[in-house]
């Protein structure tokens, strides 16, 4: 068990480019649908709004502005990922969640310097598993101590 990572991976696809990512289950809360979100005033432009899901209020985060893909089109696939962010809850819009897996730890290799466009700071590595390539994304890093903060006070409003 100690020698493999459980990981939801999920889609974000640009243009004609699909390409896979991997969370550890550990920092996975829920997968939920798309919900309408409330905006934020200031908000940094990847952040969708917040939602309240079940009393708890949360920001919701579009993965694809995040990492300058362009905006995502929700569509009856897209989800929100309810992770944990450096002790932060979040939602991250994803346009599919296609599964859980085990990854063997010697599948994965160190991240190169930049992946699908996608800065080294937000990877903990590249998963092989078969023919496909699983870019594993480090959650705790997909908000600057900033923009962490920024979002700090959402929670308090429940």
């Amino acid at each position: 068990m100690a020698d493999e990572i459980q990981l939801v991976v999920f889609v974000l696809q640009q243009e004609d480019t699909v390409c896979e990512y991997g969370v550890p289950i550990t920092q996975v809360q829920e997968i939920i649908p798309i919900a309408k979100t409330t905006k934020l005033p200031q908000a940094p432009d990847f952040v969708e709004g917040i939602i309240n899901l079940r009393g708890r209020i949360i920001p919701i985060i579009d993965l694809k502005k995040r990492f300058q893909m362009g905006a995502s089109e929700l569509t009856s696939d897209t989800r929100s990922v309810v992770v944990e962010v450096a002790g932060q809850t979040v939602g991250i819009i994803v346009d599919q969640v296609s599964e859980v897996l085990r990854l063997p730890l010697e599948s994965i290799e160190p991240p190169p310097g930049v992946v699908g466009g996608i800065n080294a700071e937000y990877l903990t590595g590249v998963g092989k598993l078969d023919d496909r390539l699983l870019i594993l994304l480090d959650m705790d890093r997909i908000l600057s101590e900033q923009e962490r903060a920024e979002l700090a006070g959402v929670g308090e409003l429940e």
